[in-house]
Formats: structure tokens, sequence, C-alpha cells
């Protein structure tokens, strides 16, 4: 439910105070009241009222003086400020909105007028909120983006001169190789190329899906070919680490999705297992219907498992290095992927972890 704006009415008539509140609330906001400029600074800093109708002649502290002080603090200065006067001199409404008032009603005031004013006022401020946020927001992303394209170009950097360096050792008519170290050469040239399409392909698919080009086409599907292939594609890497990965799903399980995107996230999740597990440990793949028209899909691994207080970062686009169990990179843009396909969809995404025990992420897909 949208909260109803406060407004802090300042009179030290009462009589006023009371007129006033009655046309607040019968409008639909909220009331405040302060018969002086002490206790309305005192009100105003603790409860940060939406719009303050505010009288000028007070005694003790005039409204002037209690304007002033309010737009000379920073967490203050934004809220809108009527003033109510029964000065009607140029010069007297001209110093009140000289000193940041955002408008002035004569008394006797007309209740129309009032509240068409208060309405103006806090609609252009609700406006002047969103956009200060949409504008933090967009400062936000554009600051995450240039990080995730560091972070990513230093990624690729690593990974092409790491094949620059193997290609260069292989080609040098001075080193001799035996069969194991030109085998396991190999092995490391192919890992080396392999990571750099991974990452290439998740930074193409994650660009698509921020401009809107990257469009979902669901199917119906049978998972059992679907994950046995994504489980046998990842076999080499799995061996590389002496981790033991398995799949089981039934023949019968259909879900509907879209088959690329699924790929994406299957695969994504798989080597990401696999990056987090030491040597001999295992993973498991599996797909089971949990309800009616519902099904999850399930990778549990045996891995270094995740702390509390980083589950909540995973799917954000929190940017940052992360290392495998042996030394691998990443940068997290795999998980936050896999978070915008599954909900593209129409599934949800989740974990389950416990560190030192492994991992459980699963997805939720609809039947049809």
């Amino acid at each position: 439910m949208k909260k109803k704006p406060t407004i802090l009415i300042v009179d030290d008539n009462p009589e006023n105070l009371a007129v006033l509140g009655n046309i607040v609330s019968e409008n639909g906001y909220i009331p405040g009241f302060a018969t002086n400029g002490t206790t309305a600074l005192a009100i105003i800093k603790n409860k940060h009222p939406d719009l303050v109708l505010l009288d000028v002649m007070m005694p003790d502290m005039d409204g002037f003086e209690v304007c002033q002080q309010l737009k000379q603090d920073a967490t203050l200065a934004n809220i809108p400020i009527i003033f109510l006067t029964a000065k009607t001199e140029k010069d007297d409404v001209i110093a009140g909105l000289k000193l940041g008032a955002a408008d002035y009603v004569t008394k006797p005031f007309n209740q129309e007028e009032l509240i068409t004013r208060v309405n103006t006022h806090l609609e252009f401020q609700a406006a002047k909120k969103e956009l200060r946020e949409a504008l933090a927001a967009k400062e936000e992303a554009l600051v995450t983006k240039d990080k995730l394209f560091s972070i990513i170009g230093h990624d690729l950097g690593n990974i092409f001169n790491g094949l620059q360096g193997i290609t260069e050792h292989l080609i040098d008519e001075e080193t001799q190789f035996d069969v194991k170290e030109r085998e396991d050469t190999l092995q490391t040239l192919m890992q080396a190329a392999s990571d750099g399409y991974d990452l290439l392909t998740n930074l193409l698919n994650w660009s698509r899906s921020q401009t809107g080009r990257l469009q979902a086409n669901p199917t119906t599907l049978v998972l059992q070919d679907l994950i046995y292939q994504n489980v046998e594609l990842q076999h080499n890497k799995a061996n590389c680490k002496e981790i033991y990965i398995s799949a089981v799903v039934n023949e019968n399980i259909l879900v509907f999705a879209d088959k690329n995107m699924l790929n994406t996230v299957l695969r994504n999740l798989i080597l990401n297992a696999i990056k987090f597990t030491q040597e001999s440990g295992t993973i498991q793949v599996t797909a089971e219907q949990i309800e009616d028209n519902l099904v999850e899909i399930s990778v549990a691994d045996t891995g270094i498992g995740i702390k509390p207080e980083d589950i909540d970062k995973l799917f954000r686009v929190n940017i940052a290095h992360t290392y495998g169990t042996a030394g691998e990179q990443g940068n997290g843009l795999g998980l936050v992927l896999c978070k915008e396909l599954v909900e593209k969809i129409g599934g949800f995404i989740g974990v389950e972890s416990e560190v030192g025990k492994g991992s459980r992420f699963y997805v939720r897909f609809p039947i049809k």
C-alpha cells in the first residue's frame, strides 16, 4: 500500500491548526502539528515530513527564520515549504521565496486553492525524487558496467596471454616434449580456449539481455537429453580435477523453457560446481517434478560452500574476481546471467549451501 504523505502544519493559532488539520486529513494526507518555530524544527529533523505549511508571523522564531534554518541543512533542504501569511506586500513574498520557500498562500486562504497548491508541490516533489533515484540507478549501472568490462578485459587478457605463451612454447624448435608433456600442454591449451569461449559467450548473452535483444522462445523440452548433453560436455573439465560428475533424470520429465537459455543456465551451473569443488569431489545433476506443473533441476556439489553473508550477493551485479579450488578465475557474471535468463523464461533460481560441505543450486520451471 502506498504510504500517505505527511504534512506538518506550523501555526501559533490553535483554531488555524484545527482548520488546516481537517483540510489536510479530508484530502488523504496525514497532518502533524507545531505551535512554534523551535518545536517545528525539532519535528522536521526527527520525522522528515513530505511538506510544511508554515505560518510567517509567530513569536520567538518567525517562519522566515525556520525556513532559513531548514534550507541550510542538506538533509532537510528538499522538503517543500508553503508559507501561510497575512503579509501581502510584494517585498515580503519575494523575501520568503528567496529563502527557498516553494510557494505562499495568503490568509484568509481559500481551501480549494490551498489544497491545489499542496497537491501540486507534493506531485512535483515525488517527480523529483523519482528522477533522482533514476539518475542514481543509472550512475550505479554505469559504474557497474565499467567495473564489469574492466574485470572481463583483465580475464580475457590473462586467457590470451596464456594461449600465446603455450603456443609459443609448442612451436619453439628447441623445446623437446615427451608424449605426456605434449598431451598435458595441449590439454592446458584446450582448457584456456574453452575458458575464453565460455567467458565471451556469457558476456555476449548478458549484453544482449541488457539491451533487450535476447528474446525467449519457450517450448516443451525433454530434460533428460538436455541435461545429459551438458554433463557430457563438461566431463573433461571435471576429469582434470578428478571430480566425479553424474546425472539422474527420468526420461519422462518435460519442461517448458527456451532451449538455448536453459543450456546456458545448465552450462554455467555445472561449470560453477566444478570450479568450487576440490579434487576427488562429486557433482550430481538431477531433475524431478515437485508439483503438478513444476520441475526442479538441481546441481549439487561437495565443494567449499558459500558463507551465509555472501549468498545474497551471488545473483546481483556485484562483479568481483573469484578463484576456484584450483585457482580458476571467475567474475560472477555467470550466476548473474543465470538469474536473468531463468526469470526471463518464467522460472526461479535459488541456492542452498554450507561452508565446507558444498552447495546446491536449483532452478524451477513450469511443465507447460
